[in-house]
Order: structure tokens, then sequence, then C-alpha cells
């Protein structure tokens, strides 16, 4: 048969027929074309088949470069790690420059992903630092820009190890960039100095004349801060304490920020408690506001929301519902309890724990963060067995026994008792199938589930609870009872040194308990404020804020990871992200009566 005319439509087609042809490299020829066309056709699992049986185990060195090739595509299509870490054993950055010149960046760039698929982001990005010297027509700043993600990618250690050995004018300016923007505890402002420096100490190479876009921004951000704001809050009425200690913790931020030029930054405060929002918007944006940090108020956001777009960019201090897109210019912040739920959902993940009980409260709150709790444990594969809403006037006592299955256990045991018509001798159970407890409760009334769960025979299980369960001031007398509980709450709060909170403590009262969350907030506030284009513009960007670490949505909407802590001797114990959580074994030994609610 000829095999230069016939198409094979299967894998096991191709081999079969290859098989039977007499010169080897003709065989191989044929095997690499249809899986060629199999790639063409979307099907690389069928030339994977190919391109790994024996027949290609050797291939002609005519034939070998096109074969590694196709491999990387097919490996890179199919998200194949163990074949790529195959294909990249003995593959050098430079490899690519072999092939003919109309496919020199098509290779630099299946090789670059095929290295990053294999675990190697720094030969992935020496890749494509020798492609940018190799192709002068190629796009400067996408290649930059992939070169910098890849290095971000880069250990520590592998990074100074490769500083320390690189060879060439290009290699040595990357790498010595990556390092001193990587050096710890460096502010971005300070990074946009590094970045500055760096471009001076290097004039002529490609990545000072053509910055990544990330660092460009860096490098930028001074020059593009706003100098103008207005702090628009209540100052009056029923959120006047909250709109108070956000402007006390935005205000005190910014003194206390060296970077903050005094001579050019404006803050004006404008009360938002006796006026309609839309009104005041429209007024500040004729004043040469360059950005509006507020409302508070969920109406006076939904206002914004409902413009088509803001000619002043705004930092809400609150957010929109879920189903409402936000317009051009705004931009939403605050302390979240969806992302509170969320992060207790990806610990639940972490720690095995798929099957939940869950305690939340009555009302529009609790609906925000069950829906939240429920959509990311089930990106997880967890399920809530149970999920107990209660009003805080409700019988405790009978909730728990719901949540943990006893009052089905007791209703079984009185409906045995009435088939056969005489007494029981009866011990109720708890449900077996549960791993854990999520408990959104205050404190007064988690206070009193939690020795509920060791009555109700479920002392055993671990219980997870977002901030609401802390008052944010230790008081051993009181958090006894819920020893053994793990929640989630921010570095204000549980962080160890923390300049500002020092300061601050000393002066004003606004700084402790549920109000130091709030100045905590004003105060990233002021850090958002000057980095909201480089949040919203690069991906990978956070800020290591008082509330947790800040990042950004593509639609404007800042998310926070925020630290974790355990009630030991009714004070919270911090305890790094994965450390071991064991169960106390001790702590509900007085559980032995429910308390009274």
């Amino acid at each position: 048969m000829n095999l230069e005319s016939h198409v094979a439509q299967t894998a096991n087609e191709a081999l079969q027929l290859a098989g039977n042809e007499d010169n080897a490299e003709t065989a191989q020829a044929y095997l690499l074309r249809i899986a060629s066309r199999f790639q063409d056709q979307g099907n690389h699992e069928a030339a994977r088949t190919l391109l790994q049986s024996d027949q290609l185990a050797q291939p002609a060195p005519a034939l070998a470069g096109q074969k590694q090739l196709l491999a990387m595509a097919s490996a890179v299509a199919l998200e194949d790690r163990s074949w790529a870490k195959q294909l990249t054993t003995n593959l050098s950055p430079a490899d690519f420059v072999d092939y003919p010149a109309n496919l020199i960046t098509r290779a630099a760039n299946l090789q670059a992903d095929t290295f990053l698929l294999a675990g190697k982001p720094l030969p992935a990005a020496n890749t494509l630092m020798v492609l940018a010297q190799t192709d002068t027509s190629a796009d400067a700043q996408k290649i930059h820009n992939r070169i910098w993600s890849l290095l971000e990618k880069v250990s520590d250690e592998e990074l100074a190890s490769a500083s320390a050995d690189a060879l060439g004018y290009e290699a040595q300016g990357w790498l010595e960039l990556a390092s001193l923007v990587r050096a710890p505890d460096v502010s971005i402002d300070e990074k946009g100095r590094i970045i500055r420096s760096w471009q001076n100490n290097w004039p002529g190479h490609p990545a000072a004349q053509v910055l990544p876009s990330e660092l460009r921004l860096i490098a930028s951000l001074a020059a593009s801060r706003p100098e103008r704001i207005a702090l628009a809050l209540p100052m009056q009425g029923p959120l006047a304490t909250a709109g108070k200690a956000i402007r006390d913790g935005f205000l005190a931020a910014y003194y206390l920020d060296q970077s903050a030029d005094r001579s050019e930054t404006d803050i004006r405060i404008f009360d938002t408690s006796e006026t309609s929002f839309t009104d005041l918007y429209q007024q500040l944006s004729r004043q040469n506001i360059d950005l509006i940090v507020g409302p508070l108020e969920k109406d006076a956001l939904a206002q914004l929301g409902n413009m088509n777009t803001l000619p002043v960019p705004a930092l809400g201090l609150n957010y929109l519902p879920a189903d409402i897109q936000p317009p051009d210019g705004l931009y939403q912040f605050g302390l979240s309890a969806e992302d509170e739920a969320r992060q207790i959902a990806d610990r639940l993940a972490a720690r095995d724990l798929q099957q939940v009980l869950v305690l939340i409260p009555q009302g529009e709150w609790g609906d925000r963060v069950e829906a939240a709790l429920l959509e990311r444990m089930d990106t997880h594969g967890g399920t809530a067995l149970d999920i107990e809403r209660f009003f805080r006037e409700d019988n405790l006592r009978a909730v728990t026994a719901d949540l943990l299955g006893i009052t089905v256990s007791r209703d079984r045991a009185i409906q045995v008792e009435r088939t056969i018509g005489m007494d029981v001798e009866f011990e109720p159970r708890r449900r077996q199938d549960a791993d854990a407890i999520v408990m959104v409760a205050e404190p007064t009334i988690a206070r009193q589930f939690k020795p509920l769960f060791a009555f109700y025979f479920g002392g055993d299980l671990p219980v997870y609870s977002p901030s609401i369960v802390y008052e944010g001031s230790p008081a051993p007398g009181r958090d006894r009872d819920l020893n053994g509980v793990t929640f989630t709450d921010i570095p204000w709060v549980l962080g160890a040194e923390n300049e500002l909170r020092e300061q601050a403590t000393d002066l004003l009262s606004s700084t402790r308990g549920q109000p130091g969350r709030l100045f905590a907030m004003g105060a990233d506030a002021w850090q958002l404020s000057k980095r909201l284009p480089l949040l919203r513009q690069v991906q990978s960007a956070s800020i290591a804020g008082h509330t947790g670490i800040l990042t950004m949505t593509s639609e404007g909407s800042i998310h926070r990871e925020q630290l974790w802590a355990k009630f030991r001797d009714g004070v919270p114990e911090l305890i790094p992200d994965l450390a071991p959580e064991e169960t106390d074994t001790t702590e509900n030994t007085e559980a032995s009566l429910p308390p009274q609610n």
C-alpha cells in the first residue's frame, strides 16, 4: 500500500499500516503526518497514541525535530504533565533555534509551554529570553509580559541559584530584576523605586526599554496616584460609628504613610447621612476630584450601581448584589462575610471534611453567607448535610438537637414504642455521617451552641466559624466555652506586630473590638486608593492589608484572604495556614448539662 496517499482514520489503523512498511523512516514519516492530521482535528488523544508508540521511540534524525514539535503540542493540549517531564528531560532553552525560520516562534512558545507544564518555569522563561533575541519582529511587550509571569513562578531558592550562575547579559538582567523586586518586606511603593533604579543601571537591556506591563504599572504608581480624594461617609445616624471608625483608619494610614506627598494630597470629608448620594456624586464630579472613597450605605452604593459609567472613579465601601454588573469606574471593598464563607469552605476541603452540618442566622445577611458557603463547597465536592437557620431568641437546645439528628433519633424511638405498644430502653445517638460543623453565630450565641454540641454527642466534630464568633479582644473567662473552635479573622485582630495598630490603640478607642475591624478597613481603603489601576490590570497583584491579603477581580471587587486561629483556654491562638488542627479531647468534659437559652 502507498502510505503517502493513504489516510488512516484511527490510531490503531495507522500503526498497523506503518508496521507493514519495510522502510522504517517512511513508516515514521507517515505516522507523524497522521498525528499532525489528528491534531488539526483536535484529536490529541489519537495523536498521543502515535507519538508515544514504539515505532516512533527512535525517530530518524531528519524526523526528530518534527516529532518533538508535535509531541509538545499534544502534551500541552492534553495537560499531560508526565509526558511533558519526559519531553523536557534533555531539552535546552535554545533548542528551538534549530527549527526553520517560519517555525521558530511556534517552537519557542510550545517549548516554553512544555517546560511550564513540567513544572520548570525558569527554563520556560529562558526559552522566551532567547526568542526575544532571535526573532526581532516578535511582539516584545507580549514576550516580556510572559517572561515576567514565568519568573514569578520560580522559587526563591532556584532564583538565587540561577542569578549566581547566569550567563549572558539578557539573562543576568532579568534575574537581577526578579530578585530585587522579590525582596521580602518591600512595599509596592519601594518596588517602584527599585524598578526605576534597575532601568537606570541596565539602560540597554530589552526589559528596561519595554518593561513588563505589571512592572510598568508599579513603576508609574506614584505618578498615577489620586491627589484629590473625597471621603464620603455617614457621620450621623445609625452608621455614624462605622463611618467615623473608617474615617479614622483612613486618615491614620495616610499620616503614617511615608510615601504620601503631603503637599499634593488633599483629602476632604463629606457626610452622606442626610443627602442623596447621586446628588453628592454629581456635586463632587464637578469639583476636580480624582477619587471618591465611599459610600458605605448599601442603598447609596446601589445608586452608583445604576449609572452606566462613573466619570470620577469611586471605591465603594460595600458590595452590590451579585446579579448587578458594576459600571466602569466603580470599585467595591468591604468586610465581606461571603469572603469568609468561601475561606471556610476552602479550609474544609483542604482538611478533607466533605460532609458538613451548618448553623446560620436567619435574615438577608445569613442568606448571602449560606449562598457563598454552598457555592464554594460545591466546587470542592463538599455537601451540607443539614442547614439550620435560627433566630437568636430560638430554643438553641432544640436547634442543636435537630442539627445533630438527635430529634430524629428520639422520634424514631417514640415511633417504635407506639408500634410495639411498650416502652423501650433508648439512648439517643447523633447522626454519624458528619465530618464537621460550620457555626455562624455571634459570641453570645456561639458560647451556648458549642457546649450543646458536646451535650448532644457532637463534641468530637471540628467546628469552623467566621470572624463574627470573636468580639475582637481577648476575654478568656467568657470564651472558654468556645475552646476548640477554629475561626478566620483579619490580621488587624490576629496578626502580631503592627505599627499602625500600636500607635492608634494608645490614642483612639475605635481601634478595639468590632470598631477596630472597621478602622482597619479604613486604613486599607487608603492603601487601595493608591493602587486600584494596578490591582485591576495585573491579575497577580496583591496588597498585604490590615484586613487580609487583598486582590481584585476583573469587575473591580476586592477579595480578602484572612488569618486563622483556634480558641485555647478562651484565647485565640494563631495557627499557620497548613498546620494540623487536632481536636481537643478535654475541651468539652464539663459540658454535662446544656445551658439555658
